[in-house]
């Protein structure tokens, strides 16, 4: 079973991004795709291995052209409808 790494990104890699993991770890669960979640800032993010990012739509921009890593961009980090939307066809593309 392959298992994913995925990045949560925000400015400092602290606040909103441990909040984005935890809504991508729910939206994991409902899925039963075992993966690891870490939180980077938007600084570290490009150059960390990883399958996938999760992150606002301005750092995602920011960041599009510093990485091959595909990145899920969300305007809500609370929403986990908007979340699995944005990151689950990316996630289920890599576990093919």
């Amino acid at each position: 079973m392959t298992k994913l790494k995925i990045i949560t990104v925000c400015g400092f890699g602290l606040g909103s991004s441990m909040l984005l993991k935890m809504k991508v770890e729910e939206v994991l669960k409902k899925y039963d795709i075992v993966a690891t979640v870490e939180t980077s800032d938007v600084g570290s993010a490009p150059s960390l291995t990883c399958d996938v990012i999760f992150t606002s739509y301005e750092l995602g921009e920011k960041m599009k052209n510093q990485t091959q890593t595909p990145i899920a961009m969300v305007k809500n980090f609370m929403d986990t409808n908007e979340i699995e939307e944005a990151g689950i066809d990316i996630i289920k593309r890599l576990l093919d």
